[in-house]
């Protein structure tokens, strides 16, 4: 049942505990919804553009309590897309800019701090990619070499001048991704992490590299902005890390001075489709990469479903696994993340005692989706889940197909298609 709080006799309505004021670290939110890090595209030149400034502001504007400018590279060897923000000190001017509308708003601002990896490429990150261990990366496709000591100082030192550069721009808030398969996750994972030293081989040894990123994002930002880590649940196939070992990382986050954690799950280069489910996207995918990516073009078209197989949408897909993490960590802040698509769902995340929640088709798909959920406790989220938006993002700027003023008459039909191919399995496993 909703959690409801009076804020006095004469009240008119019960409030929803979803539209409480809710406080992390340094920080008061209104409300407990955050629009999720979910990567945007919209930073050509790696630098931040009308598009972002026009998106996030339409999303403060439709109610959301805090929203998150995804995946920003804290130096450049850790950018994996060509519109990417790269985090340095000539656009915190724009950045400002753009937290300054956000404030204006109403909402607060967020900014997700990252370093791919191995997943990125020589022509987008100047060197060759690098991350736990050397190895072949199919998802580049690159060669990638293990890091050595000069490289990690490096990195590190890097989160934490990422952090007072978002302190200047006038963020509320970072999240540092310690998942999806970047960099912390690659040290992580022992499906990635191959190392014999002090950084391989033992959880407590691969977690070290995570510890140092971590002290160095707390010495510049503790007290100044609140502190988020997005992590895994669960890497998502075998070999990977399970619930059980991703809890020990978590317990090591709440010592390391996070302030809430933000549980996500899956590995972009292994089980991409864990992370955000449904469909890979394929033609959209292949539709918008350059000409000259012919070959990884024939590549996506002839081998993409093999290597990124279908994990069926359903409703609130993480929580299963999350719950386990409320269990484990009574009194650490946590945010829910996947598959909250109606005001149902929200409130029903809020009363299984997460403190917050994130969502991103939802928000993609109707910037005032939030809004729309306070006024009405029956809406829900007109999202179709067919993963356009995440195909066409590899590319281009992230954009829902019923706004998409580029697609073709092909892309519209395999959208429709994908519809119907989503809803029969839904109702084939009992998700609707």
């Amino acid at each position: 049942m909703t959690v409801r709080k009076r804020h006095g006799l004469q009240d008119k309505y019960d409030m929803s505990e979803l539209f409480t004021p809710f406080k992390i670290g340094p920080v008061e939110l209104r409300n407990r919804t955050i629009r999720s890090a979910a990567f945007e595209g919209m930073c050509e030149h790696n630098s931040p553009s009308k598009s972002l400034f026009d998106y996030h502001t339409a999303v403060a504007r439709g109610g959301i309590g805090m929203t998150t400018v995804a995946y920003a590279a804290v130096c450049r060897s850790g950018l994996s897309f060509e519109r990417q923000l790269w985090m340095r000190k000539e656009i915190v001017p724009e950045l400002k800019k753009l937290t300054d509308a956000i404030h204006a708003e109403g909402a607060k601002a967020s900014i997700q701090l990252g370093h791919c990896g191995n997943m990125s490429h020589r022509r987008i990150c100047g060197c060759m990619p690098y991350g736990a261990s050397s190895g072949f990366n199919l998802y580049s496709p690159t060669f990638v070499h293990g890091m050595n000591k000069m490289e990690i100082d490096e990195v590190v030192k890097a989160y934490g001048d990422a952090v007072r550069l978002a302190i200047e721009a006038g963020f509320d808030a970072v999240e540092i991704h310690a998942g999806h398969g970047y960099l912390i996750s690659q040290f992580l994972s022992p499906y990635t992490n191959h190392r014999k030293d002090e950084y391989g081989g033992s959880l407590d040894n691969r977690m070290r590299f995570m510890r140092e990123c971590m002290a160095s994002v707390v010495e510049a930002g503790k007290g100044k902005v609140a502190i988020f880590v997005k992590m895994n649940t669960r890497d998502g196939f075998k070999g990977g890390m399970e619930t059980d070992e991703c809890i020990e990382v978590a317990k090591e986050l709440q010592k390391c001075g996070a302030d809430a954690l933000v549980l996500s799950g899956g590995f972009v280069s292994r089980a991409p489709m864990y992370v955000m489910r449904g469909q890979f996207p394929v033609k959209a995918i292949a539709h918008y990469m350059p000409m000259s990516q012919w070959w990884l073009k024939l590549g996506v078209r002839l081998g993409g479903r093999i290597v990124s197989p279908t994990v069926p949408f359903r409703k609130l897909f993480f929580m299963e696994d999350a719950l386990k993490f409320r269990k484990a960590l009574p009194g650490m802040p946590l945010v829910y993340v996947g598959g909250v698509t109606s005001r149902k769902d929200a409130d029903k995340v809020i009363d299984s005692g997460f403190e917050m929640l994130q969502m991103g088709r939802a928000v993609l798909e109707d910037t005032d989706f939030v809004n729309k959920m306070k006024a009405d406790e029956g809406h829900c989220s007109g999202c179709e889940h067919t993963n356009f938006c995440i195909g066409r993002m590899y590319s281009l700027e992230m954009a829902c197909h019923k706004v998409c003023k580029d697609i073709t008459p092909a892309l519209e039909r395999d959208v429709r298609k994908t519809i119907r191919q989503n809803d029969r399995m839904e109702r084939k496993l009992g998700y609707k």
